[in-house]
């Protein structure tokens, strides 16, 4: 299963993207749930990057991706619709492929320590 959760800081501000697995509904390269929800990410860090300018640290590797981004850049409306869209996105995707991807929000903690989602009890609501 592929689990993409969206993290958001003390002050409920998007402030990190995690993804795990695979959604394993066809072959590698066939797998268009895995796709899809591999392009929003991958549109997110670009759009991140690229068009509003902001410095993301993270991974990308197959079956695992982190995305963050600084505290001073979460409150601009740039950030929120990037980000916010890719969140939209991967949840019509775990909508469709329920038994393949899912989608969740959580509170990041206090002091990050670098968990990946599945590490510890969730404390967000799963989508």
């Amino acid at each position: 299963m592929l689990r993409v959760v969206f993290r958001e800081d003390s002050r409920q501000r998007l402030s990190s993207v995690f993804a795990t697995g695979h959604a394993d509904t066809a072959p590698d390269g066939e797998d268009i749930a895995c796709a899809a929800a591999s392009a929003l990410l991958q549109a997110a860090w670009a759009g991140l990057t690229d068009v509003a300018g902001v410095r993301v640290t993270g991974h990308r590797h197959s079956g695992d991706f982190l995305m963050r981004w600084p505290a001073e850049s979460r409150e601009r409306a740039d950030v929120h619709a990037i980000v916010a869209t890719a969140e939209l996105g991967i949840a019509e995707i775990a909508d469709q492929f329920p038994d393949a991807v899912a989608c969740a929000r959580e509170r990041e903690h206090e002091k990050h320590d670098g968990e990946h989602p599945g590490t510890s009890p969730s404390k967000g609501t799963q989508r």
